[in-house]
């Protein structure tokens, strides 16, 4: 197990990837900046999922942790992104539009690399979410994992209602998956004809319970990929 991998990704990861997984951390310059790529590559891969993390955590959040799990289980190899802010060290994240070019210059050289002729399914939790639904045509992602999409900043004591974002989500014109805490402080988005909506107990962090967590991801994603390979037959 390389050292630069989070601690709380080790025990777990061992568990289900056996040797038909190949680990490994990745160093990638994009526009914005350095960027860190936490790599598990399937020996024969259905498909890849690539997840970014929230505005102030990191890759070692529990939702992100469970979609781990459940892609590693399905034979995905798996990708977690770092964003150059992080990787910088700052903890307030840089405008949409350097993530957006960071995150998509990633996935750029992943797809021309390590997860080139795989199907890729793009995704994050909160702040990550809103790359990858932005971000969904120009990668070409066959969908998108939405874990605590943040429909609705904070209301400014005194200022205006804040307008909210589910037009992010109704851009993306691939079947995406929302996950959401019932107590979620930033809105609960609605469902649509590409998107499903799971309401799980807990609040934004998604921590209270993984497993409900992780079983949503798991028939989704079951869906998802077994419709990218009927689509290539």
């Amino acid at each position: 197990m390389p050292p630069d991998w989070p601690d709380e990704f080790q025990d777990p990861v061992r568990s289900n990837m056996g040797n038909n997984m190949a680990k490994t951390m990745l160093e990638l310059e994009t526009p914005r900046g350095q960027a860190n790529v936490h790599l598990h590559l399937a020996s024969d891969p259905r498909a890849a999922l690539v997840l970014g993390h929230g505005a102030g955590g990191g890759v070692e959040a529990p939702d992100l942790r469970a979609a781990v799990e459940v892609a590693l289980e399905q034979g995905l190899s798996v990708a977690l992104v770092e964003q150059p802010y992080r990787v910088a060290g700052r903890r307030s994240p840089a405008p949409a539009r350097q993530l957006d070019a960071a995150w998509t210059a990633v996935v750029g050289h992943l797809r021309e690399a390590e997860l080139e002729g795989t199907p890729l399914i793009a995704g994050g939790r909160s702040l990550g979410a809103r790359v990858a639904c932005r971000t969904a045509e120009a990668t070409g992602a066959i969908a998108v994992l939405c874990l605590a999409f943040p429909l609705q900043p904070p209301r400014r004591k005194g200022g205006a209602p804040p307008q909210d974002r589910l037009h992010e989500l109704e851009d993306v014109t691939v079947p995406t998956l929302v996950v959401q805490g019932e107590r979620d402080r930033f809105g609960m988005p609605p469902a649509g004809p590409l998107r499903e909506v799971i309401i799980v107990p807990g609040d934004h962090s998604l921590k209270a319970d993984t497993a409900a967590v992780a079983d949503a991801i798991r028939a989704w994603l079951q869906r998802v990929v077994a419709g990218a390979f009927g689509a290539v037959r």
